[in-house]
């Protein structure tokens, strides 16, 4: 009887504690997906600013999958529209309490005017998160 009422307890403390842990493991994946996101952007328009040239994909981020993130943008007159793409698996709820200007859309049709850097591959029929913005270059 001793023995059930132990299993009794600790099956009641597995169903209480396994939402929040999952919540918790949802809403890392998140932030780093968006944080992700962001340090492309930066490393992106930092490029510009510095070096004057835009950069290869694999001059942005030495740990990114280019199969899962990209960047794409079009440039006139020294001012750059930029979009910061991922297919990494996130939940748009928990990306959005991260960085609200995350959305999600196909790149192939709401970019299809952007310029890809060099090494970035779209996954057909994926899910696409972006964040996209603009900035000048003086």
């Amino acid at each position: 009887v001793e023995l059930l009422i132990v299993l009794a307890v600790i099956a009641a403390l597995i169903a209480t504690i396994t939402p929040v842990a999952l919540n918790a493991i949802r809403k890392s994946q998140a932030t780093k997906v968006a944080q992700n996101i962001k340090t492309l952007a930066s490393a992106f328009e930092n490029a510009i600013y510095v070096n004057d040239f835009v950069p290869d994909f694999d001059q942005l981020g030495r740990d990114l999958d280019p199969n899962k993130y990209g960047l794409f943008y079009t440039e006139s007159g020294g001012s750059y529209d930029v979009a910061v793409i991922t297919s990494e698996e996130a939940d748009l709820a928990a990306l959005t309490s991260v960085v609200a200007d995350i959305r999600q859309g196909n790149p192939n049709t709401l970019f299809s005017d952007y310029t890809p850097l060099v090494g970035v591959t779209l996954v057909k029929d994926a899910t696409y998160y972006y964040y996209s913005f603009t900035f000048d270059k003086y």
